[in-house]
């Protein structure tokens, strides 16, 4: 154990955690199947090392079901449009539930004809997009994926929050000799989730990341989350967010244009757009081929010269496979106040307490 800012840190694992948070899902009224789901996606986020976007979420999520802002036992509806493109409805359930049926069906299309695309309205937050490039390369399919979210970046020379720090992810599979191309970042200089996970570790932020209500620069997260996210490379951010409100939300009928409501309020349905295409990669080439491909690129990337002061040159997605490998074997890290906040969900259902690693 270590600890960070005062906080001892804990090693939960995985298997452990996926348990508990089904059943504390299922306590509030998930089906099972759909528990499932949302579990093993927010797990999955955790042993990547994207703590923001994983069981941490958990206790924000209940309070939207007791609220009644979320459905937690909504089944999703799927209307086939075209015979590659199909739009689901996740009549205001999980996000993860409704996000992993519309990448199975845009696999199941890009089976058949080569790519699938699917357009989710009325949905909520599906936590980290990697997972879902995940479901599509285990299939072996290429794929984007796209949300929207709610406001928390202003357009470029704006002050009030607008545009969501809405993540962009896109996948490719590999052969042997590499790992695969994913990508899943935001538009922001830094997930609004860092700021959150901050808040609850009682760290401070680079001043970089947020400007307070007064548009003032800040290293104190609640005052980050009052103010606004600072866009990556100026106009070039705010840019990238509105496309995401372009696809995920003007497109499929959803919130957009700032009226998608934060996962951290439970006042009312959130109505997240998402957009989700898979793409075979043996549409120009044999498989074969195209791994071959992306494993010399791999090592172009990797093995290309470094920097003054670099050790070692990372794929995109790279180092979270790596993180990945060391929580499987050593299990995943929560600090005390984590801990103590999913236990008080267990408490609420009557489910026993998050066991620790000794």
């Amino acid at each position: 154990m270590t600890n960070e800012s005062q906080q001892q840190m804990h090693l939960i694992n995985h298997k452990d955690l996926e348990s508990f948070v089904v059943q504390i899902l299922i306590g509030n009224g998930t089906p099972q199947e759909s528990a499932a789901i949302v579990a093993k996606c927010l797990v999955s986020a955790d042993l990547r090392g994207v703590d923001t976007h994983g069981s941490n979420r958990i206790p924000s999520y209940m309070e939207r079901i007791r609220q009644q802002a979320l459905n937690a036992s909504a089944t999703p509806t799927l209307r086939q449009v075209t015979p590659v493109v199909a739009q689901i409805d996740g009549h205001n359930g999980f996000g993860f539930v409704a996000a992993h049926q519309g990448m199975a069906r845009a696999i199941e299309m890009a089976k058949d004809f080569g790519m699938g695309m699917v357009s989710i309205k009325h949905s909520n937050h599906f936590g980290m997009s990697a997972w879902l490039v995940k479901q599509a390369l285990d299939a072996g399919m290429m794929s984007l994926v796209f949300t929207n979210s709610s406001p928390a970046l202003p357009v470029w020379g704006g002050k009030e929050k607008m545009m969501g720090v809405s993540p962009i992810a896109c996948g490719a599979p590999s052969g042997n000799a590499a790992r695969p191309f994913i990508l899943d970042m935001a538009p922001s200089i830094a997930a609004r989730g860092k700021i959150y996970k901050a808040l609850r570790r009682g760290e401070k932020i680079p001043t970089d990341w947020a400007l307070d209500k007064n548009g003032d620069r800040t290293d104190d997260p609640a005052k980050a989350l009052e103010g606004v996210m600072l866009p990556m490379g100026g106009p070039k951010g705010s840019a990238l967010s509105i496309m995401m409100d372009v696809f995920s939300g003007v497109f499929s009928g959803a919130a957009f244009a700032g009226h998608v409501t934060n996962p951290y309020d439970p006042s009312k349905p959130a109505d997240v757009g998402h957009f989700l295409v898979a793409i075979r990669p043996d549409l120009f080439m044999t498989m074969d081929e195209f791994k071959e491909r992306m494993d010399y690129l791999y090592k172009r990337v990797t093995e290309s010269e470094k920097m003054s002061g670099v050790d070692q040159i990372y794929f995109p997605g790279e180092i979270e496979m790596i993180t990945e490998e060391k929580r499987l074997a050593e299990g995943i890290p929560f600090a005390d106040a984590e801990i103590a906040s999913l236990n008080k969900e267990a408490d609420l259902v009557k489910v026993e307490h998050l066991r620790v690693q000794e």
